[in-house]
């Protein structure tokens, strides 16, 4: 079978890394097409996976650029696909299910938004789609009629016991005590078409963070965005695929990345999400680590001294870590190997959408 993969995030690298090794060992030619975006070639690169780059150069500077862009890159996986006899196509994107669509393909997109944060992805690529992986938390809205609910989180495809295994040798390339108390502190972009109008840490949020900090442990910072001269030393020079053993040793993790927050959550790390996303709307994923597992925690941008608070508190709360790991684990308990069901969806699709209607326990345990 030929297996298209489109990336367009560094997410969905992680997302797909495992399963695209898995297609190529089960005997599927795999091809991977991917956009210019943040890291996402790094990635591909460091990990040794080919692809191809059908939009090197973006035109992200109005509405006109971006849907211009996604009629571009429709093109070009429209032709890609009839040249490579592609059977079927799989990604987070609006593309996917177009071209899927157009060229009477099989489909599986995956997604881990609720609608009501990405409705203009529900109104490009909804009424195409043919069937959509989310985790159980996720509402779907119109497209709930399309959806398959799988108990876990995208991030488990990376981060489940089965597919990593923090590594202390790491952190000695970057002279990273790992017996030592440290902090990662995320700056995300929020420019992506979701993010209009969301706040996150400011330059004086920032500072705060690390006057509260530094007596504590050290501090490592990672960005999106450019940052200001007095945050330089603190910035995290490493491999971009090292990020994750780094996270798994640090004592908290704060940011304004939804994406990291539940990284650091999977991996038992506190986690601390500081942007306007909270409050504002609900998102099944970290209502979930929040509320059932209490692995994260969500504090609106207009509230800074609440998000001091929460870290002096986590600061003094002794067995920090042990408490964490044994929340980790009850949610592990709970959740899939989402690698092991992507693979086995992906290569008996259709039938595979059959298959999880009514799916019962006994159903998901051959994926744990």
């Amino acid at each position: 079978m030929n297996i298209l993969i489109q990336l367009s995030h560094p997410a969905h690298f992680h997302l797909y890394k495992n399963a695209i090794h898995n297609f190529h060992n089960d005997g599927h030619k795999v091809f991977v097409l991917i956009k210019t975006k943040d890291i996402l070639e790094s990635l591909l690169q460091n990990a040794g996976i080919e692809y191809h780059n059908i939009l090197p150069i973006a035109h992200r500077n109005s509405k006109l650029g971006i849907l211009w862009d996604m009629i571009v890159r429709d093109w070009r996986i429209l032709r890609f696909s009839k040249k490579y006899a592609i059977d079927i196509l799989s990604g987070s994107t609006p593309e996917v299910a177009h071209v899927a669509w157009l060229l009477k393909l099989k489909s599986v997109n995956t997604t881990e938004d609720d609608m009501a944060i990405v409705p203009a992805f529900e109104r490009v690529a909804g009424p195409f789609i043919k069937c959509i992986l989310a985790p159980v938390t996720c509402n779907l809205g119109q497209l709930e009629h399309k959806s398959v609910h799988y108990p876990g989180f995208q991030k488990l495809a990376y981060l489940h016991p089965k597919r990593f295994v923090p590594n202390k040798d790491i952190l000695v390339k970057y002279d990273i005590d790992s017996t030592a108390p440290y902090f990662i502190i995320r700056f995300a972009q929020l420019k992506a078409h979701h993010d209009v109008g969301i706040n996150g840490i400011s330059t004086a949020v920032a500072q705060k963070l690390v006057d509260i900090l530094k007596p504590f442990g050290s501090i490592y910072i990672t960005s999106e965005r450019p940052l200001e001269p007095q945050f330089e030393k603190y910035r995290l020079h490493i491999n971009p695929l090292d990020i994750h053993h780094i996270m798994s040793f640090a004592t908290l993790y704060i940011g304004d990345s939804q994406s990291m927050a539940v990284e650091a959550a999977m991996l038992g790390v506190p986690s601390l999400r500081f942007n306007d996303f909270v409050g504002k709307k609900k998102i099944g994923v970290m209502e979930e680590l929040e509320r059932v597992y209490g692995l994260t925690y969500g504090i609106s941008s207009h509230e800074p001294e609440k998000l001091y608070t929460k870290i002096k508190e986590l600061l003094q709360t002794p067995k920090l870590y042990e408490d964490f790991q044994i929340k980790r684990k009850k949610m592990l308990e709970d959740k899939i190997d989402v690698t092991a069901f992507l693979t086995w969806f992906v290569e008996n699709f259709p039938q595979s959408q059959i298959q999880t209607e009514n799916a019962t326990d006994e159903f998901w345990n051959q994926f744990k």
